[in-house]
């Protein structure tokens, strides 16, 4: 299944589609180099907007939900690759232990635990799930929408390791983003592995970091196959201090609005493009779709617009104070008569596969990652390791996965950066 695609069959993103397929030994090869001297995260979805003029990743969830929405036929790449990065991390692991978000009682989120622990179970892993909210004092079944039932059991902390009664792992991994802050029963983990690590938190992690990271690694991939990195590369700005209820910071983000939308205008005249450009304002931290603004026009820009935008759901996290200005990338996908836009799920260093989050109430310039959204999965299950190499540009499924999966690993591997350069632990850290 292809989506229907707007835009014209022959441009830029054609040309790119055949330029990744003819340089795909190269770019293999550049990916292999570049595993061996970073660490790929423990698994990540990534965001992805097809434009018909760039492709560019808008989004990297380090703590993915969505699995449940993967194919039957993707879930055995799946399981190798959570056996490699088993293998990798402790070989000689048997306890899994996976600590879902606090409120994880969802239907959908109920399905993607039930995929997590199924990949990690045939990976060879015993796997419990344990609830980080201080006031589960016993063990809470859930019900999955088939029927199964999900149990939920309270952390035990032991000193310096943490367990569940008479469960003992060697790792633990996070599905929980920590936007509102780091349990004390999560800190201070010395003789366990805790994946992710705790700065690929929201606590910590900031969207600015990690497009900056990106940028550097677009700038590395795009050398390699001879092209622009803005076909890759959103533009960014970053504004700190931002009181969305006052005009505190406004005239930061009036500006780098202002100045993104003429590079923009710049762009588009470079390379024939006929589009009216735009930037997203959204909160530097946090992520499932929330603070997000679409501007065209600066003058459509006030306090008070930035504050409905902005505004976080009571208790959830902190008010925004900063936020990011990126070059708005609209999607040209479609799934019938709604918007879509692919997501492409990684375990380790290997795409395992994706979906298309559907939409058919929202804009092509617009976030889609926002309750009524839908899911359809993608057609992976046709190879996107082995892409249709002598295919007309734009006509095969397995060529466009490709390169979407080439692209979502060039966001994981910035990803990777990211968390070497905020290493907490690292020498150079500052």
């Amino acid at each position: 299944m292809v989506p229907n695609l707007v835009t014209a069959l022959t441009g830029p993103i054609n040309e790119l589609e055949q330029r990744v397929l003819e340089s795909m030994p190269a770019i293999e090869r550049w990916f292999r180099l570049e595993w061996m001297e970073h660490t790929p995260t423990f698994y990540c979805s990534v965001d992805l907007r097809n434009a018909g003029y760039k492709l560019a990743p808008v989004n990297t969830d380090l703590f993915p939900q969505g699995f449940n929405h993967l194919t039957p036929q993707m879930l055995p790449l799946a399981v190798q690759a959570a056996m490699a990065a088993i293998e990798k991390i402790c070989p000689e692991a048997k306890n899994l232990l996976l600590v879902p978000c606090e409120h994880c009682d969802s239907a959908s989120y109920l399905e993607h635990l039930q995929c997590l622990v199924q990949i990690f179970t045939q990976a060879g892993l015993n796997v419990r799930l344990g609830s980080a909210d201080p006031t589960l004092g016993a063990p809470q079944v859930l019900r999955a929408p088939d029927g199964a039932e999900i149990v939920v059991e309270p952390l035990e902390r032991h000193r310096t390791r943490l367990g569940l009664k008479n469960f003992d792992p060697c790792t633990i991994l996070l599905n929980d983003d920590l936007r509102a802050g780091v349990p004390r029963v999560l800190q201070n983990l010395y003789e366990q592995y805790l994946l992710p690590p705790l700065h690929a938190s929201w606590a910590t992690r900031r969207k600015s970091r990690h497009f900056r990271s990106y940028e550097e690694v677009a700038k590395k991939f795009a050398k390699l196959l001879g092209m622009d990195p803005w076909l890759i590369n959103p533009m960014l700005a970053h504004c700190g201090e931002v009181d969305a209820g006052s005009e505190q910071g406004l005239d930061c983000v009036r500006g780098h609005c202002e100045s993104m939308l003429a590079k923009q205008r710049r762009k588009f005249k470079e390379y024939g493009i006929a589009e009216r450009p735009f930037v997203v304002v959204k909160a530097d931290a946090g992520g499932m779709g929330s603070g997000v603004l679409t501007v065209h026009d600066v003058r459509e820009l006030d306090a008070a617009r930035l504050q409905r935008a902005l505004a976080r759901p009571a208790g959830e996290a902190p008010a925004v104070s900063e936020v990011i200005i990126q070059e708005g990338v609209p999607t040209c996908e479609r799934i019938g008569d709604a918007i879509a836009e692919p997501v492409v799920c990684t375990i380790d260093r290997y795409v395992v596969g994706g979906y298309y989050r559907v939409h058919a109430g929202r804009g092509v310039d617009e976030s889609l990652d926002i309750p009524g959204s839908s899911y359809v999965p993608l057609a992976f299950a046709e190879s996107h390791h082995l892409p249709a190499r002598g295919a007309k540009p734009g006509a095969s499924a397995p060529n466009r996965f490709y390169m979407y999966g080439v692209i979502a690993r060039v966001a994981m591997l910035a990803a990777a950066y990211e968390l070497e350069a905020t290493d907490p632990d690292a020498e150079d850290y500052d």
